[in-house]
């Protein structure tokens, strides 16, 4: 699996899936039930994962959608 984005901002992660979703790419957020471990505190970020064979796709779609600022440069 190949790490897309952090953060905290849900929308961001909604918004996020349904881009790739619409590209055929399924996501996996990680650590989205950390912050209710450590007491729903919510400043652990969340991570987007996909598999690795759809990660140059799901850059290649998050960038034409105007997501480069959030996506990690790796």
């Amino acid at each position: 699996m190949k790490e897309l984005l952090r953060t905290n901002d849900l929308v961001l992660i909604s918004a996020v899936e349904a881009t790739l979703s619409d590209s055929g790419i399924e996501i996996f957020v990680a650590d989205q039930f950390m912050s209710a471990m450590e007491g729903s505190l919510g400043f652990l970020p969340r991570r987007v994962l996909v598999c690795d064979e759809d990660a140059r796709a799901a850059r290649k779609a998050l960038l034409e959608a105007g997501f480069a600022r959030e996506l990690l440069d790796v």
